[in-house]
């Protein structure tokens, strides 16, 4: 007779218990915030002041519509179509910038990457006024592109620097055997580092839209338009026009949150992936 194999239950010591107490303690800081924005978001005035921490007596659903069209919409897509070109700048700059690094031989490859890194040392406070002064030269300020252009300036070192880290750890056998069957550079990087390159590229889009989708500064000086703000700003001035309708603000707030939230959850397991592959690679 097979003999049946009885899992052991694991014990956790005490160590182990705090850690777990204190992640718990963590969690509850960060989540609990969140269910009180949703929660309070279903409520009207009186909802929100009467019963400050109770679930909604009545779920006002409305409130989302209202948000929605008093002027949230328009702010939903201007950010939409400025992280969306962010993104795609990014990502096509930094994996063609940290594929060209790798290519290049000796201390001219390692000679670029520095001169890359060197933009983190660039404060985005300290070039406003060059940036304004530049933007205003062109003919782009007060346009979708005073905002997009700047994000991808400054986005461009810290993705260079991780999927440049991802692409020293590709073998190098891969792209030998690539070029031996007459592959080009540009074939070996659209058919071997960028299908590769998943976790890292993941990574990137996730920490891009994070910063382009919440960015303010920028948003607030180079854009005096009403109908080019983004989220950030545009809530800003939709909670001054809704000072007592909270239940609005709110649901507003919310659905400000949402895209961000939904693309973490759709990529987190690439985005571990990728902190942890371009920590160790390099």
């Amino acid at each position: 007779m097979e003999k049946v194999k009885v899992k052991k239950r694991r014990v956790y010591g005490p160590g182990e218990l705090l850690w777990l107490a204190i992640l718990f303690l963590l969690a509850a800081l960060i989540l609990y915030p969140l269910f009180w924005i949703l929660m309070s978001s279903f409520k009207d005035y009186n909802g929100i002041y009467g019963d400050v921490w109770g679930l909604p007596d009545v779920w006002h659903v409305e409130n989302y519509m209202t948000a929605w069209n008093r002027g949230i919409s328009q702010y939903f897509l201007n950010s939409l179509i400025v992280t969306i070109c962010t993104l795609a700048g990014v990502v096509f700059a930094s994996t063609f910038s940290a594929f060209g690094i790798c290519q290049m031989k000796g201390r001219l490859g390692n000679f670029v990457f520095l001169f890359c890194l060197c933009g983190l040392l660039l404060s985005p406070q300290v070039c406003l006024l060059p940036l304004f002064m530049l933007l205003k030269s062109l003919k782009l300020k007060n346009t979708l592109f005073a905002m997009i252009l700047p994000y991808i300036a400054f986005r461009l070192p810290v993705s260079i620097m991780l999927i440049r880290s991802f692409f020293v750890g590709i073998s190098k056998e891969l792209e030998e055997v690539a070029t031996i069957d007459g592959a080009t550079l540009m074939q070996i990087y659209g058919h071997i580092y960028l299908p590769l390159s998943k976790p890292i590229i993941s990574t990137v889009i996730i920490m891009t839209a994070y910063y382009a989708w919440n960015e303010f500064v920028f948003a607030t000086i180079f854009v005096d338009s009403s109908k080019l703000r983004t989220i950030p700003v545009g809530l800003m001035v939709f909670r001054d026009g809704l000072m007592t309708e909270w239940g609005v603000v709110l649901a507003g707030m919310v659905i400000s949150c949402l895209p961000i939230i939904v693309l973490f959850l759709l990529m987190q397991k690439s985005f571990v992936r990728g902190m942890t592959a371009g920590a160790v690679k390099g």
